[in-house]
């Protein structure tokens, strides 16, 4: 199913659970766990409680179904600036983001704290 992004772009209809990271108008460092809403090649959609601002540059670590992942934890890791905000109804701390993304990505396996990976190598 697709769905318009501001701007007349068209995306796929995505509920996968994800983290942003990214800082607020006043400087601080945030991590919030929300939902993916929409994504196309250059643009992502979500609603968010924490503040931003346009231009803020934010980093989506998106879980992966196991089946595009093949039965593995695997993690789409993207980063983006703020380029559309829903203004917030009264009420309503959340406010929907549209995210243009840069054009790299990667995919990656969920880092496991305390867990060696055997190989020697950082996953990073």
């Amino acid at each position: 199913m697709t769905k318009n992004h501001p701007g007349g772009e068209r995306g796929f209809k995505l509920a996968l659970p994800m983290t942003v990271q990214g800082r607020d108008p006043s400087g601080r460092d945030f991590e919030e766990e929300t939902v993916l809403d929409t994504m196309s090649h250059s643009q992502a959609s979500f609603v968010l409680k924490n503040p931003v601002v346009r231009e803020s540059q934010l980093r989506l670590v998106i879980g992966l179904p196991p089946k595009l992942a093949e039965d593995r934890d695997l993690k789409l890791i993207i980063r983006g600036r703020v380029a559309f905000l829903e203004p917030r109804r009264e009420g309503d701390a959340s406010q929907r983001v549209s995210l243009a993304l840069e054009s790299k990505y990667v995919i990656k396996p969920e880092a496991r704290t305390g867990a060696s990976s055997g190989n020697g190598r950082s996953g990073s």
